[in-house]
């Protein structure tokens, strides 16, 4: 089973290029993040011609997370828990029967945080990941294969971006930020990307800007983080940076775990 994470920017303007990939890459679920689209507005029956269901959680203009699937998830989560008043789309949790079981598959747009000196903005982010730690923790009790797959704006370390220096007063890569991401991970769960490479220079977002992509000036942000059962059974993983290239592409690329649930 082929799990993927992908952020979009915009599912309207990348709506050839989102089908072009389905298409080609065959994902059985796809955690989009970004899609800037109130669920009645987003594209489903282009994505259902291609055999995929569909899940939103919307929001006009900005953010929003989508689940494509091909099968139909038994249960939906919209809404990170804990964030009474949040009225920012940027989480969605589908559960999903497989052979053996059920696997449970959330799709994250993680708040950006930038300035990080802005009194709202940081606080924010690291609130959220904290709500996001607390609703990981209660998931694990369930002790079934868990994917926290997305768009997290955080750099883990060093290698996963061109230059450090570039990126050290950033709120993706401030110490408080990698902090909480490691407070998360520390819960159980594993990076699949690191867990099948160590390789440097792998990204998953290039700017727009100077040149990032024609340099590989990139950094790696788009994560699937899995518990101890889905960790288990996680076979291969890739991403997916040939997209980038592309015509109108988004300024990151899928990312995607191969797994065995059978």
């Amino acid at each position: 089973m082929k799990i993927a994470t992908w952020n979009i920017n915009g599912v309207k303007a990348r709506i050839d290029n989102l089908r072009q990939w389905l298409t080609d890459s065959q994902p059985d679920i796809v955690c989009l993040q970004e899609i800037k689209s109130v669920d009645e507005a987003f594209p489903r029956l282009e994505i259902e011609a291609l055999g995929y269901h569909v899940e939103t959680h919307g929001q006009k203009g900005f953010n929003g997370v989508a689940l494509l699937s091909k099968v139909r998830p038994d249960e939906v989560l919209r809404g990170l828990p804990g964030g009474e008043g949040d009225e920012q789309s940027r989480y969605i949790e589908g559960v999903f029967s497989v052979p053996g079981g059920a696997i449970r598959v959330a799709s994250i747009y993680l708040p950006n945080g930038n300035p990080p000196d802005d009194p709202v903005k940081y606080p924010y982010k690291l609130a959220w990941m904290e709500r996001l730690r607390q609703h990981a923790r209660n998931c694990l009790l369930l002790e079934e294969p868990l994917i926290l797959a997305g768009d997290y704006n955080v750099i883990p370390q060093p290698h996963d971006c061109f230059d450090p220096a570039v990126w050290a007063t950033d709120a993706l890569f401030l110490p408080e930020t990698r902090a909480a991401f490691r407070r998360l991970e520390n819960l159980g769960f594993v990076d699949a990307v690191r867990a099948t490479t160590d390789a440097t220079k792998l990204y998953s977002f290039w700017d727009y800007q100077a040149g990032a992509w024609q340099k590989n000036n990139g950094i790696r942000i788009d994560h699937l983080l899995l518990s101890p059962e889905a960790a288990d059974r996680l076979r291969s993983t890739a991403i997916e940076k040939h997209v980038r290239a592309w015509e109108k592409p988004s300024d990151h690329v899928p990312v995607v775990g191969v797994f065995d649930f059978g």
